[in-house]
């Protein structure tokens, strides 16, 4: 690892040298893609400013990754910060020598941001409450953390055919969609994994196929390694369009691939070195016991933990977008809080970790810009105004339909958490939604208009995974209207959303129609 982070520290140069060349047009977008993904830098739209991928293996963020997070900001005076549904940190708007600069500033922190785009394994999820939640199995944070270390040691030793991402699930909620990603690991209740892959969004998606049962966590590189071979050694490498593990599925068949993945396991185990050793972590802050302690904290936003007597802080900004002075913020309130992190989700949300009562009373109070009600928390992609090859602003979207909705002040469950994707490539996991919106066009009589197609009763859930069955296609301004009708029915009705859906499906039909 460590003469990988050196190459990488000498390599950036390179990427320095190609940036100088962009932003003086003697490089295009898509030349200059090429080299940038890489360094998990893209263009934005227009090509006058750039984004910055952070890394940070299994989402989690400890003291000094904030601590740089919040300076960075400040020093360069960061006006857009973006929490991804792959559980990295992105910078946005940033200048020519600002994205150079803070390549190489987040190395020397302890962040690297190789392989944060191209063809490269990306940044290895998990579970965002792994450790601390209860009835989880076991802790798989660990497993992901040696997982991010050795795929970020194979960038430049093997050539990927495309993006390869890897997951890790503690619980049934399967927020990471370890299910249905390239290489998913499932923590069962027998302290085992289960092993999937080649599943994936976007176009053509796939649900993942079990490979493996029942395996021993300190195994778990093994079974990486047999993804990565097996990709390598039959993943397309002539048509980008079907360069995705998803489409070994149809090359191979589903017995043939798990026949091609279980050779390349065989080998794998054969040359042995890979076994992951994992020392218990234990939490060492002590707490008073506060009088009535567990009623003073009844609030939706606030989790006990597994740990007796520790809560989590769960907190969502809008379109997971937080004003970027809340780095400081956060950074100031949990540096004298032991054991305090912070974990990203896959929904673009955060939760704060490891508090004691009192922490997590005053974390409540800093985090009240937040999402309200599960519909708030809805998840959005950074769209087109951001994206280069996005077709619809899916943040705009959002925040219209949140300033619409706010304004009938309908019951917290009377609408659903929905995931806006600005394209096909499916960045918010719209095809799993429970009512999900994919960025495309509407044909009228006036000429095309900016439009979304709607998907409903997708499921992400373990055991019940299913993809959405798309509608139609709705303008982009019916959107809001639509929801508003949708939260006025249930309420009328005295039902929840998934209540309505279920009971009432056939005027669920008639107002989605009714809007297209």
């Amino acid at each position: 690892m460590a003469n990988n982070n050196t190459r990488f520290q000498q390599d950036l140069q390179s990427f320095c040298d190609a940036t100088e060349k962009f932003y003086k047009k003697e490089l295009n977008v898509a030349e200059y893609k090429k080299i940038s993904g890489r360094y998990g830098s893209y263009a934005q739209r227009g090509g006058s400013s750039s984004m910055l991928r952070l890394r940070l293996a299994g989402g989690e963020i400890n003291k000094e990754n904030l601590k740089f997070i919040a300076d960075s900001i400040e020093t360069y005076q960061i006006s857009l910060v973006h929490f991804s549904t792959c559980q990295t940190v992105q910078l946005h708007n940033l200048s020519k020598a600002q994205v150079c600069a803070l390549a190489k500033e987040a190395y020397s922190h302890g962040i690297i941001t190789l392989g944060g785009g191209g063809d490269y394994p990306r940044n290895v999820m998990c579970s965002p409450l792994s450790g601390v939640q209860k009835g989880e199995p076991f802790d798989v944070l660990p497993y992901a953390k040696e997982a991010a270390r050795y795929l970020i040691g194979l960038i430049d030793k093997v050539k990927l055919p495309r993006k390869l991402k890897v997951c890790f699930s503690n619980n049934r909620e399967n927020l990471t969609h370890a299910t249905f990603r390239d290489l998913g690991f499932v923590a069962t209740s027998q302290n085992t994994f289960d092993v999937y892959c080649a599943g994936g969004l976007g176009r053509s998606p796939r649900m993942g196929v079990m490979v493996a049962s029942g395996i021993s966590p300190a195994q778990t590189l093994y079974y990486v390694k047999a993804m990565v071979d097996t990709f390598v050694a039959y993943g397309n490498y002539e048509n980008r369009a079907k360069s995705r593990t998803r489409f070994l599925q149809e090359s191979l068949g589903v017995e043939g691939l798990r026949k091609a993945y279980q050779e390349k396991l065989d080998e794998a185990l054969q040359e042995k070195g890979l076994d992951i050793q994992v020392s218990s972590t234990r939490i060492g802050k002590t707490r008073l016991k506060e009088k009535d302690e567990e009623t003073l904290l009844v609030h939706p936003r606030i989790l006990p933990q597994k740990q007796d007597g520790l809560y989590t802080v769960s907190y969502h900004p809008i379109g997971g977008c937080p004003d970027p002075g809340f780095f400081r913020t956060i950074y100031n309130a949990i540096l004298p809080m032991e054991d305090v992190a912070l974990r990203l989700s896959p929904e673009e949300g955060m939760y704060i970790v490891n508090l004691t009562a009192a922490e997590a009373k005053n974390i409540l109070c800093l985090t009240e810009d937040g999402a309200q009600t599960p519909f708030e928390s809805s998840v959005a992609c950074i769209g087109a105004s951001i994206c280069q090859i996005g077709a619809r602003d899916s943040q705009r979207l959002l925040k219209s339909c949140i300033e619409r909705v706010r304004q009938e002040h309908f019951p917290e469950q009377a609408l659903p958490k929905i995931r806006i994707s600005g394209c096909p490539s499916s960045c918010s996991a719209h095809p799993v939604a429970t009512l999900g919106f994919r960025g495309g066009v509407k044909q009228t009589p006036d000429g095309p208009k900016p439009a979304f197609a709607v998907y409903e009763h997708g499921c992400e859930r373990q055991g019940q995974e299913q993809f959405g069955t798309e509608l139609g296609i709705m303008a982009e301004s019916e959107i809001p209207g639509f929801l508003v009708d949708l939260g006025r029915e249930t309420t009328a009705r005295g039902m929840d959303y998934s209540q309505f859906w279920n009971n009432c499906h056939d005027v669920f039909l008639e107002i989605a129609n009714r809007h297209m």
